[in-house]
């Protein structure tokens, strides 16, 4: 686990090695899910659960904003170390398929360029607890992407956590909407812990050394 750590409020900005965290301003980490404690374990809420562990490593809480998200700012990096950064941890509080109206409006607001975003989702081609580090690319019938993207374009970062394919003949939309399977359950806590490392890895360190070490 990296070390990370809160701010309390919207100032200051440290230099990040790599891709860069200095003084234009904050990075934006999105953790794309659906809203409300039925959908929490859902495979689909994995980038829900990888936000929640960053939020806690910060030491703060989600508050509502007014782009229909839940946001938390804080600092990626030691407190007073060169390589901190500040971030923006979101939950977008729509639906799956609506996720790109509240993260545009976040952007937006907190003026962060393409080049600074990180979206944390689920991914159907690639095995359980496998990442995968990238940047742009297409949706690959994602509802979540296909949204940020028609609302915003395809260059920001993702952290694409694998779920596997469905089983049989399930339908794919039956599948993500259900909770890992106990099996899986067993090691969720560890991988859940790797992306979130994943994701500060790629804030600080930039995309390509974060993919040497992640793209397992």
């Amino acid at each position: 686990m990296r070390t990370v750590a809160g701010t309390g409020g919207a100032g200051g900005a440290g230099a990040a090695g790599g891709s860069g965290g200095g003084p234009s301003g904050p990075w934006l980490v999105v953790g794309l899910g659906n809203p409300g404690p039925g959908y929490a374990g859902n495979r689909h809420n994995i980038g829900f659960a990888v936000t929640d562990l960053l939020a806690s490593r910060i030491g703060g809480k989600f508050k509502a904003h007014k782009s229909r998200s839940r946001v938390l700012e804080g600092r990626f990096g030691a407190p007073g170390s060169a390589s901190g950064c500040r971030v923006v941890v979101a939950q977008p509080m729509s639906y799956m398929n609506l996720s790109g109206g509240p993260v545009t409006a976040l952007r937006d607001f907190y003026k962060v360029p393409m080049d600074r975003m990180v979206v944390v989702h689920d991914e159907l081609d690639i095995d359980f607890g496998v990442l995968r580090l990238k940047k742009g690319g297409g949706d690959n019938g994602h509802n979540g992407l296909k949204s940020l993207t028609k609302s915003m374009g395809p260059g920001y970062f993702r952290v694409r956590f694998g779920v596997g394919r469905p089983p049989g003949r399930m339908p794919v939309a039956d599948y993500v909407l259900k909770d890992f399977s106990a099996a899986e359950r067993k090691e969720l806590d560890y991988f859940t812990d790797r992306a979130a490392d994943a994701v500060e890895s790629l804030v600080l360190d930039g995309l390509e050394r974060a993919q040497s070490t992640y793209n397992s």
